[in-house]
C-alpha cells in the first residue's frame, strides 16, 4: 500500500506532466471541471482543477460537489499515473472508479 505522500506526489506529477502537454492539448479540448480524487484504502483525498489540459490548485481533501470524481486504492493511483494500468481496462475491472458526464469522460481520455 501507498501512503498519503506517494498519492500527492503521484498526482503532482500528473500535473506536471499535463502542464507540460498543455499548449499541443488545449486546442482539443474545452474542459474546465472540478476533480475530487478518493484513496479508497487510506481514506484519503484530493482535488483541483482541470482547466484547459492543466490540473491547477491541486490541495488535500475531499470534493464533494467534485464534477469528476475518481476514486481508487493508492497502488491503483500510482500505477495510473505511472502508466502502468491503463484506465480504460481498470474501470472494466472495477480497480478504478469514475462518476462523470459521458462527454466529460471523453475529453479526460484524450487530456490522459
Amino acid at each position: 500500500m501507498a501512503s498519503v505522500d506517494e498519492c500527492r506526489q503521484a498526482l503532482q506529477d500528473l500535473a506536471a506532466r499535463l502542464d507540460h502537454n498543455a499548449e499541443t492539448v488545449r486546442e482539443r479540448i474545452d474542459l474546465d471541471r472540478t476533480l475530487a480524487c478518493r484513496v479508497t484504502d487510506l481514506s484519503a483525498a484530493f482535488h483541483g482543477r482541470l482547466t484547459d489540459g492543466r490540473l491547477l490548485d491541486l490541495t488535500d481533501g475531499d470534493d464533494p460537489k467534485a464534477k469528476i470524481a475518481l476514486s481508487t486504492s493508492s497502488d491503483d493511483l500510482l500505477a495510473l499515473v505511472r502508466g502502468e494500468l491503463d484506465v480504460t481496462q481498470a474501470v472494466a475491472s472495477k480497480r478504478v472508479s469514475i462518476k462523470a458526464n459521458p462527454f466529460d469522460l471523453l475529453k479526460l481520455r484524450k487530456l490522459l
